[in-house]
């Protein structure tokens, strides 16, 4: 079992660790133009498609759940027409951001802060990068089904071919070119279809055997229908209350100031390294979990959970002990600010505690859409997001200020993890007495 899971976590895990490289690349690119303004385009349109695709992250996470079950069932016509469905679904999705693509633009920049020329290079960025839409949504299918076949090597060659694309497109644009804003947006748009064109060449060769003739009789059935658009409407909610979670926290530090945004932007830096990593394993999670619900194999499922948990635990502590003792180097890599390293020493318990508070919630993410177990995964985030994390910032911050956010921060991460070991008996049909 332990080698089933890393054989589907370390791949992951590579893969994972390609995406914050593209984002210090585009960043490193713009930061040697004349202007500082460029960095802050970039981060500020970055923003907008963070928000919109991780609201849309469910066409992976729902695809993977119903791509695994059909793989336990060996039943190639529902692993076939699961894909079909949820490209469907990706590209009409897809082409409503297009189509609405002028109020979003209005929207988001009426909530977003900065000045008129950062908006206007971000804006330029915006209405280039949202026509990589369908190839993006696309995307994330085709690594959803991937990972249901119990293949993760499969996206890591796809995760790193799409990023190295993009920073040798990025390169050639705007040290080349010298396109600025345009050239990251263009080199992006350019690297997310060649992935899709990659992905659906990978597709035809490797699993065209499982790739039965499109029925529509099939691909519209009621019930699987009906329980594909209500796993992703869940899954929706989910990604949306976890979104608003972390936009209220980045929002509430930005109103303590400059220097509090700066600290707590650097810790969560750290926080998503750690996500990353774990995410390895709630992907094993979902791929192994899908599978054992799929062949209703209640004794390797146990055994699954078990293991699965055991290593998130087991590799909790190496973290904390790396961010204990190297707490200040880490934060040296992000700024030479000695006064901001100095107010961030006293926040350093909150950094060091992170990955023991949020193992757990990560891991069961998996576990959760594995099983399809989209209602719980639904209703622990609400409880944890609207009964915990907000009354702990409402009470505690005025008192505390800083530390009264980062405690309700990790109040909500570990009411996530607590809430889905409580509900899993039922959700999973878990029993802990099994071996």
């Amino acid at each position: 079992m332990n080698k089933s899971i890393l054989r589907l976590a370390i791949p992951n895990i590579i893969s994972n660790i390609t995406v914050p490289i593209l984002g210090m690349v585009d960043i490193a690119l713009m930061g040697h133009l004349e202007s500082a303004v460029y960095i802050g385009a970039i981060g500020l349109g970055s923003v907008i498609f963070n928000v919109l695709y991780l609201s849309l992250g469910f066409l992976r996470m729902g695809t993977t759940g119903f791509t695994a079950q059909a793989y336990g069932k060996s039943d190639n016509s529902e692993i076939a027409h699961g894909l079909y469905r949820a490209l469907g679904m990706a590209f009409v999705l897809a082409l409503l951001l297009i189509m609405f693509q002028l109020p979003i633009e209005k929207l988001s920049f009426y909530l977003l802060n900065g000045s008129e020329e950062v908006k206007s290079l971000a804006r330029e960025y915006f209405y280039i990068r949202i026509y990589a839409a369908p190839a993006t949504l696309g995307i994330f299918v085709l690594m959803g089904w991937f990972v249901g076949l119990q293949n993760t090597v499969l996206p890591m060659i796809l995760s790193i071919t799409i990023n190295v694309l993009n920073i040798g497109f990025n390169l050639y644009f705007v040290q080349v070119l010298k396109m600025d804003v345009a050239g990251v947006a263009l080199g992006t748009v350019l690297a997310q279809y060649s992935g899709l064109a990659l992905g659906i060449f990978i597709v035809i060769r490797k699993y065209g055997h499982k790739l039965q003739p499109l029925k529509m009789a099939v691909l519209l059935q009621v019930v699987q229908l009906s329980r594909f658009f209500k796993v992703n409407r869940d899954i929706l909610i989910r990604s949306v209350l976890l979104i608003l979670t972390l936009s209220f926290f980045t929002s509430e530090s930005a109103g303590m100031g400059d220097q509090i945004l700066a600290v707590n932007s650097m810790m969560l830096q750290y926080f998503f390294v750690f996500s990353y990593f774990m995410d390895g394993f709630a992907y094993a999670g979902e791929a192994l979990v899908g599978k054992h619900t799929g062949k209703n194999d209640q004794k390797m499922l146990s055994l699954t959970v078990k293991k699965l948990l055991m290593w998130g635990l087991i590799l909790s502590f190496p973290f904390m002990l790396f961010y204990g003792f190297a707490h200040q180097s880490l934060f040296r890599l992000i700024t030479d600010n000695d006064s901001l390293i100095q107010l961030a020493e006293r926040y350093r318990l909150w950094l060091i505690l992170i990955p023991i508070t949020t193992f757990s919630a990560f891991i069961w993410d998996g576990i959760y859409i594995g099983a399809t177990a989209s209602v719980s995964m639904r209703n622990t985030m609400l409880i944890a997001s609207l009964i915990v994390f907000f009354p702990c910032w409402y009470f505690l911050q005025p008192s505390y200020i800083n530390h009264g956010l980062w405690i309700a921060f990790h109040a909500f991460m570990l009411s996530r993890g607590v809430l889905m070991t409580l509900f899993s008996s039922k959700a999973l049909a878990f029993k802990w007495f099994r071996v």
